[in-house]
């Protein structure tokens, strides 16, 4: 079998692995008007099944790019796109995005792309299976905030949503990653942080509405916020897996944690998650 070395932004068109294939496509948003770039990466038997697949948006963390999660676990990946026989997604989300529609910027519109303009762009290219039973979103950091943000707020969409390492509360750091930029400083705008903050979404969450799937290291900043939001859902008797293990906030426990996630994934598309 070839290797391939994954560095930097992933430059390429077809990347052809024992597993299936890794694409990266772009495609053009509307409401943002630019062509943004995604990973594409599919199963081996994607080519002559009959079949419909279900489909996993993975969504990379503040800085990263449509790249970051093959770059983390290459093989990892396409050997679970096999294994599942389902297509991941993986867009990009912007240096600093949170993957929300900005209300004090309207050039910033990535809610829009992810769980309109692309999900509808995949769902008519590929062959998916396009029920909310067969798509499910994570992701990483900032993206791990984005898959929960965005499954609260488009449950007609999602069916299973998850987060590794995940600021699923960014209010306690106003000072952090740029957000001020995209929703105005927090004492003059509080609002804005609050209705774009998972935590905060989570109290309108209905027990059956998703199927979620939250983990976080014992060592990373984020840790103490992902206790709060499952206490929250706990408190709401919302059924969750919410798991802590050893670890931080880098690129080897993301390595690791899919692996999970996608598991959780798994047994969901086959209906057999209660």
């Amino acid at each position: 079998m070839k290797r391939f070395a994954f560095a930097g932004l992933l430059m390429l068109a077809v990347i052809f692995v024992k597993a299936g294939t890794v694409d990266t496509i772009e495609v053009y948003s509307n409401a943002m008007h630019k062509k943004i770039k995604c990973v594409i990466v599919k199963p081996a038997a994607y080519e002559t099944a009959a079949q419909r697949f279900s489909v996993v948006y993975l969504l990379h963390g503040y800085s990263g790019s449509y790249a970051q999660w093959i770059n983390i676990n290459p093989q990892g990946l396409t050997a679970k796109a096999d294994e599942m026989n389902s297509i991941f997604v993986c867009p990009d989300g912007g240096f600093g995005s949170w993957y929300f529609d900005s209300p004090v910027d309207s050039s910033i519109r990535y809610e829009t792309f992810v769980s309109k303009e692309l999900v509808s762009y995949i769902d008519q290219t590929y062959k998916t299976d396009a029920s909310r039973e067969h798509r499910a979103i994570t992701g990483l950091s900032m993206g791990g905030h984005g898959a929960l943000y965005l499954a609260l707020k488009h449950k007609d969409t999602y069916g299973a949503a998850g987060s590794t390492s995940g600021g699923v509360d960014f209010r306690p750091f106003p000072k952090n990653w740029d957000i001020a930029k995209d929703l105005g400083d927090y004492t003059t705008h509080q609002k804005n942080w609050d209705d774009n903050t998972v935590i905060t979404l989570a109290d309108n969450l209905k027990n059956g509405d998703l199927h979620l799937m939250i983990d976080c290291g014992v060592d990373d900043f984020f840790l103490q916020v992902n206790r709060n939001l499952n206490q929250k859902l706990l408190d709401k008797k919302i059924d969750h897996d919410y798991i802590e293990r050893p670890g931080g906030h880098n690129s080897d426990y993301w390595a690791n944690s899919i692996l999970y996630q996608l598991l959780y994934f798994q047994t969901y598309f086959t209906g057999k998650l209660k």
